[in-house]
């Protein structure tokens, strides 16, 4: 086991890279903590999704943005060269034939943020989410 000299939080892997410290508890608080040159991207990724969704809560969930009613409707993460959004495995599948730009794994989109940002995709996807999910 290693344990982090900063925060004391025990892992199994020597430096695994984690958080330290409590987590955001707001989306915008997660986005300012992120590094400046992203943060308009966060912005733009957050409000892509919460302008597509209706009656969902926001609140932070495994220390990620998240959008929730009566069950996560779809999250998103910020990273060191991409953004990860996390629809789940079914709209992975359902998008398949247009996420072909994109690195995918079961329940997950990588967007690098060297990309613009697919707002209409994403927007298609979350409403689907919502739709599908509840």
């Amino acid at each position: 086991m290693w344990e982090c000299p900063e925060c004391g939080r025990k892992f199994k892997n020597k430096n695994q890279k984690h958080r330290c410290g409590s987590a955001p508890e707001t989306i915008e608080e997660y986005i300012l903590e992120q590094r400046e040159e992203i943060r308009p991207y966060l912005i733009e990724l957050n409000e892509t999704i919460k302008n597509s969704l209706t009656d969902v809560r926001e609140k932070i969930s495994w220390r990620m943005p998240t959008y929730y009613k009566n069950g996560i409707i779809i999250q998103f993460a910020a990273f060191k060269k991409h953004a990860g959004i996390y629809p789940g495995p079914e709209a992975i599948e359902v998008f398949a034939d247009r996420l072909k730009d994109f690195k995918t794994s079961r329940g997950t989109i990588q967007i690098p943020y060297s990309m613009a940002l697919p707002v209409d995709l994403i927007s298609e996807i979350s409403k689907w989410c919502l739709e599908n999910r509840n």
